[in-house]
């Protein structure tokens, strides 16, 4: 094959294990290879067993083709918050083996997946503390988090689709830092059964990949469905409807993210898109700021055994969740829980007259540094209200570096969503002005 076997997208290396020019194993060797080469200067994984990826491989290529699943023998990066040896990035879980697998990769080994290893994450995903994970495309910069393992490692070619979560903005901010597609689905769409809690309330799986069939095969795993059929636009976005929404923590937006909001608005007219403007009822102002009081508040509970237990390795912050020294009081708690909720339906309302609406995924590129994983202003407010979000690449900042936009729907369009994002990434990557050079 004219293509390095670790550069294959899941679809690709889907086709070529149908047709029989080439195995898992050899597939599976060309990735170990590109980590081995790869990984002490990016450091995306927190467990990975080669001799136990190769032994998976094997058992893989003996599976009559009427027996494989959809995933037949593509690799999987998972972050390291669910099954394998999961350490959530803290020494009081070092070495810790859960004995029964997470939801999620329960469901990717039934469909076949070549399950890679464990991805590097902040301290139980909670944290903005960088992990040590260096961005693919400067390795000087943060690939975000606290998904930063996924993120890197599909980034880099270390696999072709990859796990996060996303509380705040976990996964579309890793999705944009290093130039990838990145979604994170509606609200309890899919199992998060067996992962760390954070938030009940928030806390939702996220995909990664670098193309959006490979996140339909990923949806199609994990049972993402819509009411509706989605109709594939039958002449690209045009005629299609986008909204594109600042919102209301706009001012924290940088050149790289203001530039790629009029360069994606311009390139979507220009292919016969009707687009306009779009600002949210004032009543959506505090988003932030309530999603703020329910993360903290739920971190109380959620962190609260490791706290008594071994409070003094616990990260300061999460510490500061169970101690209240936020300042949050229960009234507060529960005027931020209802507001959100109530605002809901109201978004769905808004978003529903279009195709997508349009609003960044980040501040701008990947600050530089590992020590922190940057900002989530722009994804927190998108979380609390649940709908499903997907990050599309195509643009940069001032430095060259990668920086997306995210695409919204209302709830339980996700598959609407994924079907738009497909023809608005064709033109964004384009045109958009950025490459990978990886």
């Amino acid at each position: 094959m004219s293509t390095e076997l670790y550069r294959l997208t899941a679809t690709a290396a889907l086709k070529a294990f149908d047709d029989d020019s080439l195995t898992v194993e050899d597939y599976a060797k060309s990735l170990l290879k590109h980590i081995e080469d790869r990984d002490p200067v990016i450091k995306a994984w927190a467990y990975l067993n080669p001799s136990q990826v190769l032994e998976q491989a094997r058992a893989l290529d003996t599976v009559p083709k009427e027996q494989r699943g959809p995933l037949h023998g593509v690799a999987v990066a998972v972050k390291d918050m669910a099954g394998m040896p999961t350490q959530h990035n803290s020494p009081i879980y070092a070495n810790d083996q859960p004995e029964v697998d997470a939801g999620s990769v329960i469901m990717l080994r039934k469909a076949g997946a070549l399950i890679l290893g464990k991805t590097r994450t902040t301290e139980f995903a909670a944290t903005v503390e960088g992990p040590g994970t260096a961005n693919p495309h400067d390795i000087t910069r943060t690939p975000g988090g606290s998904s930063s393992g996924s993120g890197a490692a599909v980034a880099d070619f270390q696999a072709p689709i990859g796990l996060g979560t996303q509380t705040g903005g976990s996964t579309i901010r890793p999705g944009s830092f290093n130039g990838i597609y990145a979604m994170k689905p509606t609200w309890n769409a899919i199992s998060r059964e067996g992962q760390k809690i954070y938030s009940l309330i928030l806390d939702t799986l996220g995909l990664y990949a670098r193309s959006v069939e490979d996140l339909e095969l990923l949806g199609a795993v994990f049972g993402l469905k819509d009411d509706e059929a989605p109709r594939s636009p039958k002449d690209g976005v045009k005629g299609l409807r986008f909204a594109f929404c600042k919102s209301m923590v706009w001012d924290q937006a940088g050149p790289g993210t203001q530039g790629a909001m009029q360069k994606g608005m311009e390139l979507l007219r220009a292919h016969g898109a009707e687009v306009e403007e779009m600002g949210l009822p004032s009543e959506f102002d505090e988003l932030p700021d309530w999603h703020t009081c329910v993360l903290k508040c739920d971190g109380r509970p959620s962190f609260r055994p490791e706290y008594q237990i071994a409070k003094d390795k616990l990260a300061i912050s999460l510490v500061e969740h169970v101690e209240e020294k936020h300042g949050y009081t229960r009234k507060d708690y529960l005027k931020a829980f209802d507001s959100i909720s109530a605002l809901r339906p109201k978004w769905d309302a808004i978003a529903d007259k279009y195709a997508a609406v349009v609003i960044p995924s980040v501040p701008d590129e990947a600050p530089k540094g590992l020590d922190s994983t940057g900002s989530a202003v722009f994804n927190s407010w998108t979380t609390a209200l649940h709908f499903p979000v997907v990050n599309v690449p195509g643009f940069q900042g001032e430095s060259g570096m990668p920086v997306g936009l995210t695409l919204a729907a209302p709830r339980y369009k996700d598959q609407a969503l994924l079907a738009v994002a497909k023809e608005v990434g064709k033109i964004w990557e384009k045109e958009g002005g950025w490459a990978s050079k990886l």
